[in-house]
């Protein structure tokens, strides 16, 4: 789920683990200065012996970080002011409303910037990070595949095609891509599958993925209350992309935070229900196995196609501009068109 908080210096948005929301831990998120964090979890970091006790804390620094930084320069700042050891082993994203753009590698007691304005680290515009750093133990780490995966598609569409890379696209063809450079299959292409079954093994989406965010910052001068923080609660294939602006404040949309029956936003639970049906295997080695048909398939039937009309609508119709009062009706709308296409799925 979504929440809204008010930081040291700066309020701010944060996707938030169900149940912690008493917690100060942040897992993503934008404050209102344009400042956005995220991070992926590193295996090829840590070179101590810090007990694990003290460690899995990426969620409080990003937190604190949302709190007080509004740029780059603050959040290194930030990285040198804090106690070690810190507490992580985790590459961690950060936009700014300046143009600034970096991943920074941190372990418990230092930390190294790749900065993607600097055409040495980035000479294509983007960097691609997974659950592994670059400045880490070589060979060490996990995603390299899914790391793979996604460099093929961007490859493909940006420097092949020149093809403009917007939040939609992201989602479309990177948090909900079938795409595996080792077997070389794109599912999503070759739906012949026989029996419609597959193994969910280093796709980009995994059972285990819970959410799926896109920040979409300000150009230097633009209006930094114009950051939009796209999100797609629960497992990013059967999920809709809904935009929160930070010029929002604390007006999120009532089906994206903690709902009246469950732990969850109400957006996360009516993913879940669909979620047992693509996974229903749960003994023995089954939860590693999803029907892939019922997600796509020849017929156009699957529940990721249905639900494409549905983000279709709100990105047709939502724009940074739209006044409080106009995006609580295009909340309504759309809300009315989520409810029903998962309930005619259920």
């Amino acid at each position: 789920k979504v929440k809204y908080y008010k930081g040291e210096k700066y309020s701010f948005y944060a996707l938030i683990n169900s149940p912690d929301a008493m917690l100060e831990q942040a897992w993503t998120g934008t404050n209102e200065v344009g400042f956005s964090i995220m991070n992926t979890a590193s295996y090829n970091l840590k070179d101590d012996d810090v007990p694990s006790s003290m460690m899995d804390r990426e969620g409080e620094l990003m937190y604190k970080a949302l709190g007080v930084c509004k740029n780059l320069k603050d959040f290194e700042y930030f990285l040198d002011t804090l106690s070690r050891p810190m507490g992580v082993e985790g590459n961690f994203g950060v936009i700014d409303a300046e143009g600034g753009a970096a991943y920074y590698e941190v372990n418990n007691h230092k930390w190294n910037k790749l900065d993607v304005n600097d055409p040495e680290v980035a000479p294509n515009g983007y960097f691609i990070v997974t659950n592994f750093s670059y400045t880490g133990r070589e060979d060490e780490g996990m995603g390299y595949i899914r790391n793979c995966n996604t460099t093929y598609n961007v490859e493909n569409y940006v420097l092949k095609e020149g093809g403009k890379v917007d939040p939609q696209w992201i989602f479309e063809n990177i948090s909900r891509s079938f795409y595996h450079s080792l077997l070389e299959v794109d599912l999503r292409k070759d739906q012949g599958l026989a029996s419609g079954w597959f193994i969910d093994q280093d796709f980009v989406p995994r059972r285990s993925s819970s959410a799926s965010m896109v920040f979409q910052g300000v150009k230097p001068g633009e209006d930094v209350s114009k950051t939009v923080m796209w999100t797609i609660l629960g497992y990013p294939p059967l999920g809709v992309a809904v935009p929160m602006v930070v010029a929002n404040g604390e007006n999120i949309p009532s089906f994206m935070v903690k709902s009246e029956s469950s732990e969850n936003a109400q957006m996360c639970d009516m993913v879940l229900e669909l979620k047992k049906n693509v996974f229903p295997v749960k003994r023995g080695n089954g939860n590693k196995y999803f029907r892939f048909n019922y997600l796509y398939n020849k017929e156009g039937t699957g529940y990721s196609q249905q639900l494409k009309e549905v983000e279709n609508y709100v990105f047709d119709k939502f724009d940074r501009d739209l006044s409080p009062k106009k995006l609580d009706t295009l909340y309504d709308e759309y809300f009315g068109k989520i409810e029903k296409a998962y309930e005619s799925m259920k």
